[in-house]
């Protein structure tokens, strides 16, 4: 199947976009390695994550009132943001993917989501990180962090997207926010247990 994800991701998203999704695969595999996560599970939501990133506004808006997908205010003011849902739609009925942990980890890579498994926040983590990002010293001390606290490295990619947005001076989705905020309590509970 990859090989046809590929394809299709060849006709669809530009050249450089096809370059970000096999880092961001390839990350999502080391990382599920790392942490004794399903690899294949990682490969697939890692190749997928991005499948409607190029989809016109009028599509994303078009599908998401057609699947039932809540569009609350910031995703109607920036449609774009609704991409990891219907990435994960276009990998139910282009690709007949059921796994329901690799559908949730393809439409929580870009806002995160409190409560989100190992498997999306790994998903999440390498959409951020993946070696293509650049390698700036943040972004490398980023990347140790992801290989010793998937927690911890959770909240620092939420800190660093609305560091972003704030100096870009972006509307921010609230669920970044839950996700970070969530992520530092996980991240904290996981520091004390090693403490004891």
């Amino acid at each position: 199947m990859r090989e046809r994800v590929i394809s299709w991701l060849a006709d669809n998203v530009p050249e450089a976009r096809l370059r970000h999704i096999l880092g961001v695969e390839e990350m999502s595999v080391v990382l599920a390695k790392h942490y004794q996560i399903d690899e294949m599970q990682a490969a697939q939501a890692g190749l997928m994550h991005d499948l409607a990133k190029y989809f016109q506004t009028k599509k994303l808006l078009q599908m998401a009132q057609e699947h039932n997908i809540g569009i609350d205010s910031v995703c109607a003011a920036n449609p774009h943001l609704l991409h990891a849902d219907i990435s994960a739609i276009v990998a139910q009925q282009e690709f007949a993917v059921i796994d329901e942990k690799i559908l949730d980890a393809i439409r929580n890579h870009t806002l995160g989501r409190p409560q989100m498994s190992d498997l999306s926040c790994v998903v999440f983590i390498a959409d951020a990180l993946e070696p293509g990002r650049g390698n700036t010293p943040e972004l490398e001390a980023m990347r140790q962090v992801s290989f010793t606290n998937l927690y911890k490295s959770v909240w620092q990619t939420c800190d660093y997207s609305l560091k972003y947005l704030l100096d870009k001076k972006r509307i921010i989705h609230p669920r970044v926010i839950y996700t970070r905020n969530w992520a530092m309590e996980q991240a904290k509970k996981q520091a004390k247990k090693i403490l004891r």
